[in-house]
């Protein structure tokens, strides 16, 4: 069965690259999200395996829209530039499957993403 993930990124071009990639490479469906309350909508109603969420976005972040992901229990990966100490202290409080890197290897994205879920890849 394939598996299905859906891409909360307020940018454009990072979106439709990590939907690309994930289709092509990894043979995954995808379903793109603009903004966490469209991507919240989008979980709500839809059959999801993972989301990959960006932490940086206007209006809410990722972390505010994780909080509001976490009740429907889908794996989040956080897709972020924010990779100081800090921000990797404060990440590894949270309940997530993974962190990947901006700007990230399209041709690891999916190896990334199966490694952290264990999938077949």
């Amino acid at each position: 069965m394939t598996k299905r993930i859906l891409v909360i990124d307020d940018e454009d071009s990072i979106r439709e690259l990590a939907c690309a990639c994930l289709e092509d490479l990894g043979n995954w469906d995808t379903i793109a999200a603009a903004n966490g309350r469209e991507g919240i909508l989008i979980a709500g109603t839809e059959a999801i395996d993972a989301i990959l969420l960006d932490v940086s976005m206007p209006d809410m972040d990722g972390i505010e829209c994780y909080e509001l992901l976490k009740p429907f229990t889908i794996p989040i990966i956080l897709l972020t530039a924010k990779v100081l100490p800090e921000d990797r202290s404060r990440f590894s409080q949270l309940a997530i499957a993974g962190i990947i890197p901006k700007p990230f290897n399209p041709a690891l994205i999916c190896e990334q993403i199966a490694d952290f879920l264990n999938w077949d890849f």
